[in-house]
């Protein structure tokens, strides 16, 4: 409390602009379900920098977070499992990261007749329980994506695709000018399309019209580009946002394909031919009374496949297969099941209001001259550099958060030189484990001048730490929590409520509840009011004053958990009964959870879309395009070229470009030879491991041992015994620089060029994890901006040598 108290006395950001108060938290938003009103406490306090991050984002379903988000409100896609009949995974392992709920329904789905294709290097548990395994060639998905789509576009009739609603309901019709930009209207400055019926162009949301797909036409048109500049006026030639799609996608063949992903033309061709004809293409389904397409086809993605280079083509394409079917946000199509991004974020549907160009608005930071600004509120600088973001609650820790770390050694020409937070809260999460370049991320925590972590056990980050607070464990803690509705992976039900996490133990030691360790850091901070104030507004999960009725807490009175979540509690009642109820904590206590119906039709995006007259944003990225022109524009007025590269991922169209080749091109950079570097290695989730958060757990460990590549690196038999490598052999894995040491684990189930390391582990702290012996891909990765794509994200994949040991 001393040292906040000096920072809000000589103010809360430090001479660079950024804040003086730093926190990170752990992956998939899921400490705030046990962080109880830290929440308020960082809200009352004023800026805080919580860009430093610990892998989450970055290396997770990046860039499905940001465009999934833009295009149909998607912060997760999901397949919609309970009607799907027909799913290509590529590399998504929901039978270890859905947890329960996702083996349950992926089992009931493959009784019900789901045929599930996975495409991935290695034979995952969600491979293995699939009918059919393709094993790819690594960051190569948008390769065999894109050959889906040309065999959809170039090899089958146009009556297969779904071609009512690429007409009415995308921007498929929209015509494009000579210089890539929509053709406008001069007087409104709207999108024109070619009306079939009055053998004219007219504006795109022109009642009783019949948009024309294909074709070009001279139009009476302005095109207008980046920062509103006019690139032409008068009699424009036009051809149709498809038009555009189908010559593009013209080179991308199956054959071509093949000698990328190493993926047979055959099977790929079947696979496309197996998801059209699963497509039920005109077919429709009853939905609680409304009548809805019905498009049991979906594409999933999975990690290292939808972040880094790649991730815009593979999520674009998997958008895109959806589209072109009619597939996406109807029933058994592919699904968003929560936003983050985009406000109001527990209302999905909400927040698809109405935008430029007959298109969903979306909150992109700004990238015209006026309001753009080479000064960064944090260190990540993802205000400034990533458009897609926004600037919501999500925001700081959906940037490049490798930036924050880093920059601490060297900050780019054109930003604030990046600095020391004089205080960084650390809470649920291990960076100095879970991140790229352990070894030089380490060095930097030992650097940082105050870290005060809230844990239950020591690990390799709160080693650094100034001061532990004992936080209780998840069995001792207290708080109440949202569920169901429509939220993570797959998590949507047909009912939406709360849930009572509540202690069954004392709590041991000097351990406290985090909701009294933030209340008592508010009081000796001096801003209690302000973090009262918080809870009210519903910092808690809840508003405490609402239509429902007023449940607020004085703000000048210290209120322990059991008042705080009291109030909470009764005001979670009264949404949920329309103020008829208002329990207390004890009737919570006694029923443990509370629910009300939620409409399986709010599953569906589609409705809305119709309702409000929209468009889907495909297949056409004229936005993008110009967002990315603008952005590239104010770098280089303040003559910032070092993002030029990522740059030319703004794309309308984007194009495929040698994705694996950038990681061998990182060997060469790092003073290696790319033929002495011959393996991809990978990583894959692990059900029993959540994200390394339970590393210490005896009881994990002793579950995870029934599951085979938990002790060591995985190698494919024959590349095994080509190396003179046998099962259990002490093997060294290495990259031009680094090194780990660990076992071996022989398997069919992978490709000779792969290598696998189930979880992130090599810890040398933490009870127990220390002497488990199991390597870390984050040990040998690096931090690198080669390898960061226009979202701020890289992936999970090292191009590394092996070798047997003694």
């Amino acid at each position: 409390a001393d040292k906040l108290n000096a920072i809000r006395a000589t103010g809360l950001l430090d001479a660079s602009g950024y804040p003086r108060v730093a926190a990170s938290f752990g992956g998939g938003g899921t400490p705030q379900f046990y962080m109880g009103t830290f929440p308020a406490f960082l809200a009352a306090w004023g800026a805080v920098d919580m860009g430093f991050g610990s892998g989450q984002g970055v290396k997770c379903d990046h860039s499905e977070h940001l465009y999934g988000e833009f295009w149909h409100r998607a912060f997760i896609v999901a397949a919609d499992t309970p009607t799907t009949r027909y799913l290509i995974s590529c590399g998504s392992n929901i039978e270890a990261s859905g947890g329960v709920v996702g083996v349950w329904r992926h089992s009931n789905a493959r009784i019900r007749g789901m045929k599930r294709v996975q495409v991935e290097p290695h034979l995952s548990v969600t491979g293995a329980c699939s009918a059919q395994w393709v094993p790819i060639k690594p960051k190569t998905d948008p390769a065999f994506l894109y050959a889906l789509m040309h065999v959809m576009l170039h090899e089958m009739p146009r009556e297969r695709l779904d071609l009512p609603h690429l007409k009415r309901l995308t921007g498929s019709p929209y015509l494009v000018g000579p210089n890539g930009y929509y053709l406008r209207d001069r007087a409104t400055k709207k999108p024109l399309v070619w009306d079939l019926r009055s053998g004219q162009a007219v504006v795109h949301d022109t009642p009783d019209i019949d948009e024309r797909l294909e074709g070009r036409a001279v139009v009476d048109a302005v095109e207008i580009g980046a920062d509103e500049e006019v690139l032409g006026d008068g009699m424009l030639e036009g051809e149709t946002g498809f038009d555009k799609l189908v010559a593009h996608l013209a080179p991308y063949s199956p054959e071509w394909a093949e000698g990328i992903c190493d993926v047979p033309a055959a099977t790929m061709r079947k696979i496309a031919q197996e998801y059209v004809q699963h497509a039920c293409v005109g077919q429709t389904i009853e939905i609680e009374g409304v009548t809805l397409p019905y498009r049991p086809v979906a594409v999933t993605l999975g990690k290292t496949v939808n972040n880094g280079w790649g991730g815009y083509e593979c999520c674009w394409a998997r958008t895109l297969l959806a589209t072109l079917v009619g597939a996406l946000e109807v029933p058994g199509g592919t699904l968003g099941t929560t936003v983050r991004l985009v406000r109001p974020m527990a209302e999905r549907l909400q927040s698809a209001q109405r935008g430029p160009d007959g298109f969903m608005n979306y909150p992109m930071n700004p990238t015209d001259k006026a309001t753009w600004s080479p000064r960064p509120n944090i260190r990540n600088a993802y205000k400034s550099m990533v458009p897609l973001t926004g600037n919501g609650a999500w925001a700081q820790a959906l940037g490049p958060t490798h930036f924050s770390w880093m920059f601490l050694d060297k900050t780019p020409k054109g930003l604030p030189t990046v600095t020391f937070p004089d205080v960084w809260f650390v809470y649920r999460t291990n960076p100095a484990i879970s991140f790229w370049d352990t070894d030089a991320l380490g060095e930097k925590i030992a650097r940082f001048p105050f870290v005060v972590a809230m844990t239950y056990t020591l690990d390799e980050t709160n080693h650094f730490a100034d001061i532990l607070l004992p936080d209780a464990t998840d069995l001792e803690g207290l708080q109440l929590i949202r569920i169901g509705g429509t939220k993570y992976v797959e998590q949507f039900w047909e009912q939406q409520g709360f849930a009572l996490r509540q202690p069954v133990v004392e709590m041991r030691g000097d351990a406290r509840d985090f909701t009294d360790i933030a209340t008592e850091l508010a009081r000796r901070s001096g801003i209690l009011e302000k973090y009262n104030a918080a809870i009210n507004r519903g910092a808690g999960g809840v508003p405490l004053k609402s239509e429902h009725g007023d449940f607020s807490l004085p703000v000048d009175q210290v209120h322990d958990r059991e008042a705080i979540w009291g109030a909470v509690c009764r005001a979670a009642s009264a949404e949920l009964t329309d103020g008829a109820e208002a329990h207390g904590l004890d009737w919570w206590k006694e029923k443990g959870l509370a629910t009300k119906p939620f409409p399986r039709i709010d599953w569906y995006l589609y409705p809305t879309i119709v309702e409000r007259g929209l468009r889907f944003e495909m297949p056409y990225q004229e936005r993008l395009k110009r967002v990315g022109a603008e952005l590239g524009r104010r770098l280089h007025e303040h003559d910032m070229h070092w993002w030029d590269k990522q740059m030319a991922e703004y794309q309308a169209l984007p194009v495929y470009k040698d994705f694996p080749g950038l990681w061998q091109d990182a060997v060469v950079q790092a003073g290696g030879k790319g033929e002495d570097f011959p393996f991809w290695l990978l990583t894959a989730r692990s059900m029993q491991y959540a994200w390394g958060g339970n590393a210490g757990v005896q009881m994990i460990h002793e579950v995870a041992g029934n599951v085979s590549g938990h002790r060591g690196v995985i190698i494919n038999t024959s590349a095994a015994e080509k190396l003179g490598i046998a099962d259990g052999d002490d093997i060294e894995i290495s990259t031009p620089s680094k090194r780990v040491k660990g076992k071996a684990v022989v398997r069919q189930g992978i490709r000779p060029d792969t290598l696998l390391l189930i979880g992130q582990f090599n810890h040398w702290k933490t009870p127990l994890a220390k002497d488990f012996g199991v390597p870390s891909l984050n040990k040998l990765a690096t931090m690198s901006m080669d390898l960061t794509d226009a979202t701020g994200s890289s992936a999970d994949i090292v191009r590394v040598a092996i070798r047997r040991r003694g």
